[in-house]
């Protein structure tokens, strides 16, 4: 078990309990985020005007400006406020950067080669768990309930799409700084970071932070459909970080996901590849079970590595 001990407060910190600090963090992320949609929506309406931040609230995509706005929608309600809050928080609420940040460089450079690895390797089980939560249906007395949740992903997704139209090599560069780094960071402060680390300080049990973590990280999304894969990138990530002790190793991972998805996207529209970015029927039974069997392998090298451990310590 990895089990978190009990510390004394720093001099600076402030007794403020484990649950309120939840609360506070999730309260501040939907207050400033709501607050970003408006000043968005401001930008949208001096740059294009009021009929242009109309169609980007609908996703009318006939308007030519609408993909502009929903850059700029996802950067100022999203984006910025999800690495505002965590790094004001951990340092003007929690009074503890380092601790909950954890933005050190304290680990072998060779877990960001396992960690590319991982990530290379997890393709397979991550369509198994993708067409596993396609079959998932909710109750009969919840169907409209589903029915929502099908639409409001699939109006995402058309937002996601326009976003990732690509004409050129510099729009996939952009694409790669706001979707893949930028997001990375933003959200890997917020869950690996603050909201991760709360949780084990009122658990005191490792493994139960970085799941409930990797639970709520996915449940944010409110992508139903796509909620178990999530959750198993979410427990990567959780362990990445508890055991190199550096945020920077889920950050790289999380880009890396993001990042592939943004490189084969641009790569499928421009007929460089045959593989669509949608297709989740990719491998065969035999590509699952090696990939989960390298994984493992993968993640005892990388736990051993990170805590400086016996190679074959069981």
């Amino acid at each position: 078990m990895i089990k978190e001990p009990y510390k004394e407060l720093k001099p600076n910190q402030l007794n403020i309990t484990p649950l309120l600090q939840l609360v506070i963090i999730f309260f501040s992320i939907f207050f400033v985020c709501i607050i970003g949609f408006f000043i968005a929506q401001g930008i949208i309406t001096l740059l294009y005007g009021s009929q242009t931040a109309a169609d980007v609230s609908s996703f009318n995509l006939t308007n030519p400006h609408v993909k502009s706005g929903l850059w700029i929608l996802q950067i100022v309600s999203t984006t910025l406020p999800l690495f505002i809050v965590p790094v004001v928080f951990a340092r003007f609420i929690a009074r503890d950067t380092p601790d909950y940040l954890k933005t050190n460089f304290n680990f072998p450079s060779i877990l960001f080669l396992l960690v590319f690895s991982i990530m290379l390797f997890s393709s397979p089980v991550m369509e198994v768990l993708v067409n596993i939560n396609q079959k998932l249906s909710l109750p009969t007395p919840l169907k409209t309930v589903e029915d929502l949740m099908r639409l409001m992903e699939q109006q995402a997704q058309k937002a996601t799409d326009a976003m990732l139209s690509m004409k050129t090599f510099g729009d996939m560069l952009f694409a790669l700084l706001v979707v893949a780094l930028l997001t990375a960071i933003a959200e890997e402060f917020l869950f690996r970071g603050c909201v991760q680390t709360i949780l084990v300080k009122w658990t005191h049990n490792a493994h139960a932070a970085i799941w409930i973590t990797a639970i709520l990280f996915s449940a944010f999304h409110l992508e139903f459909f796509s909620f178990l894969p999530r959750v198993a990138l979410g427990v990567f990530f959780g362990y990445f970080v508890v055991w190199s002790g550096s945020i920077w190793t889920s950050v790289w991972a999380h880009f890396l996901n993001n990042g592939s998805a943004v490189v084969i996207t641009y790569l499928y529209h421009h007929k460089q590849i045959s593989l669509s970015p949608d297709d989740q029927h990719v491998f065969n039974y035999s590509s699952y079970a090696f990939s989960l069997i390298i994984i493992l392998i993968l993640l005892y090298i990388y736990r051993n590595i990170a805590l400086k451990r016996p190679m074959f310590d069981f």
